[in-house]
């Protein structure tokens, strides 16, 4: 199993629904990762990311809001209860971060449930002593002396912020950093040593892989056996990830960005199907940063339209990707070959795409998936010579001369060179009154698979007319 990085210190941010939790993380990441809303509860796995400040690091969690203070105090929460898991899962972090952040909201005052959280803190000195209040909305200087109230919770002066704006935000680290470091400055050797880091990590991006799929076919579940720990929360309820979660792992001493999204399914038209569109279109965005899609759907069931559909975004997007046929466990004849040729040949386009067959549930053969994503993402980057693909063509026209399209006489292929990599994409260049048959590309296309790999990966070969040529493949 993957080896977690050195754990930073983490700070959690904390309160009831609707007070800027979502959009005070993301103003302290500098990235539009958590789904913001006005609807209660939109948060329910924890967005966790890294803050830098100051020449610090710490790692900071987005909680979900606290709907209903009773569940602080709740020892068992029922199986399918989703909020309640959720806030369970809350409480959890506030006992094993290093820092709170009490978020309150400026604008409203403080409300009885701002009591009530408040005294759950109090109630537990440890909690209390690790606790930063924080006045958010606080959007323009003459709303300060309306916080003046928030010192009746006894948590102390409250920070005064503004998550939308970002006024108020530099003080707030300032003081994250003084906390959680006890006021150390960081030592000049120590700064250098971080800077050479930044530069590694910007030389080595490493791996994002991205997990994809309809709802309820155990994206989640398949996060949690990589991982080895319940890193988010598995309902039979569908849309219970309404947000892209991303955990940063080692694996093999290489850096990989897990990326579980939200089920993508049709959309109806119902009321409550709006934070499901709009964690669908988080989804999408969350491919495009991807390397490599873990293309995950139940076996047991069987492929369905919505799949195909699926499969055609991810080779839209030119992102490589694996088949990963979940529930295996339910199948009660494991015929790999007859069960390979019906995903096959329900999706006759994607044969290029490697296979797993895997439980998600009993961890069966998960973990081969890494090794193979590793595999496929560095062959995403592979470039090859001029020579090499001249000596590579000269061959393959030997074998099948290049067939015409429109047009009396045969086609001329002058050459074929690697115009990128990662993902690939190929020049063919043929004369100016020359027409080559789709199917000649194609037949080059398998070729090029075949002679350098690319497995999972979708090409793209195009054919280039010009008067000008210098290089001549006969």
């Amino acid at each position: 199993m993957p080896k977690a990085k050195k754990p930073l210190l983490q700070v959690a941010i904390f309160g009831q629904t609707n007070v800027g939790k979502s959009t005070l993380f993301n103003c302290l990441v500098e990235k539009r990762q958590a789904l913001v809303s006005n609807i209660p509860g939109t948060t329910r796995d924890s967005n966790i990311n890294h803050v830098a400040w100051n020449n610090r690091e710490f790692e900071l969690i987005d909680t979900a809001g606290i709907a209903d203070h009773k569940f602080l105090g709740q020892k068992s929460i029922p199986e399918k209860a989703i909020d309640a898991r959720a806030q369970d899962r809350t409480r959890a972090y506030l006992e094993n971060v290093d820092l709170i952040l009490f978020l309150t909201d400026g604008k409203a005052g403080l409300l009885p449930a701002d009591r009530e959280l408040a005294r759950f803190l109090q109630k537990n000195p440890n909690l209390k002593k690790k606790t930063i209040l924080v006045a958010n909305k606080i959007d323009h200087f003459r709303q300060a002396g309306e916080t003046a109230i928030f010192n009746k919770l006894g948590l102390g002066e409250p920070q005064l912020v503004s998550a939308l704006t970002g006024a108020g935000t530099g003080d707030l680290l300032d003081l994250i950093i003084k906390r959680l470091f006890k006021g150390r400055i960081l030592k000049k050797a120590d700064a250098s040593e971080k800077t050479e880091l930044d530069q590694k990590e910007k030389d080595e991006k490493g791996t994002t892989l991205c997990i994809i799929g309809q709802p309820n076919v155990g994206k989640s579940s398949l996060l949690n056996s990589i991982l080895g720990y319940d890193r988010v929360i598995i309902s039979s309820v569908p849309h219970t990830t309404r947000e892209p979660q991303d955990t940063a792992i080692n694996y093999k001493g290489q850096t990989i960005n897990l990326i579980d999204t939200a089920g993508i399914s049709r959309q109806g038209h119902k009321d409550g199907a709006k934070l499901e569109k709009y964690g669908i279109e988080k989804s999408l965005q969350a491919l495009d940063r991807a390397d490599v899609a873990l293309l995950v759907f139940d076996i047991a069931t069987g492929l369905t339209h919505q799949d195909a559909k699926l499969v055609e975004e991810i080779v839209k997007r030119k992102r490589s990707f694996i088949f990963i046929a979940n529930k295996w466990d339910q199948i009660d004849i494991k015929d790999t070959k007859k069960w390979t040729n019906y995903i096959y040949g329900k999706l006759p386009f994607a044969t290029y795409v490697p296979i797993q067959f895997v439980s998600a549930k009993t961890g069966l053969k998960v973990n081969k998936i890494l090794d193979l994503a590793l595999e496929i993402a560095a062959n995403r980057r592979i470039e090859l010579s001029d020579a090499a693909l001249s000596h590579f063509l000269q061959k393959v026209i030997r074998i099948h001369k290049p067939a015409k399209g429109k047009g009396l006489r045969a086609p001329r292929i002058y050459y074929l060179k690697q115009t990128r990599n990662n993902p690939p994409k190929f020049e063919i260049k043929i004369g100016s009154k020359d027409n080559l048959h789709f199917s000649y590309v194609r037949f080059l296309e398998n070729r090029l698979r075949e002679k350098f790999g690319w497995v999972g990966t979708p090409l793209t070969v195009y054919v280039n007319k010009n008067r000008r040529v210098h290089s001549v493949a006969e």
